[in-house]
């Protein structure tokens, strides 16, 4: 089994920056996917970033490219989001996911929630006016 926690959530000025951690326990999570997620109320959880968690490719959705970065620390077992430039469509639970099941390269294979197999608990973000 592996936990994922995520940290690092709050409320935050249009304009503004959030770092979010997304921190794994249990198996070893090496060779698994990682991916960023959110979900806003009334909406589907949507994809926001993907990598692998040693490295390797790294994916965005259009809508956050060039404003958000992922980055890992293998020595902590802890993956990243650095948010930039955040407005008000950027307010939903963010969410960590970890893949034993993606293997390909390319965005398509991280964009489904299905294709995730551990999720954390999700953390708030709110942008404000």
């Amino acid at each position: 089994q592996v936990q994922l926690v995520e940290s690092g959530g709050g409320l935050v000025q249009a304009g503004g920056s959030l770092r979010l951690s997304c921190a794994a326990s249990g198996r070893s999570v090496s060779s698994y996917a990682v991916g960023w997620f959110r979900q806003a109320p009334g909406k589907d959880r949507e994809f926001v970033t993907g990598t692998r968690w040693n490295g390797g490719n790294t994916y965005y959705a259009d809508s956050v490219k060039g404003r958000f970065t992922i980055s890992r620390d293998n020595a902590k077992n802890t993956v990243y989001l650095q948010m930039t430039s955040l407005n008000t469509e950027d307010s939903a639970v963010y969410y960590c996911a970890a893949s034993a099941r993606i293997y390909r390269n390319g965005i398509i294979s991280y964009l489904s929630p299905d294709n995730y197999d551990y999720w954390g608990q999700g953390t708030q973000v709110t942008v404000s006016s």
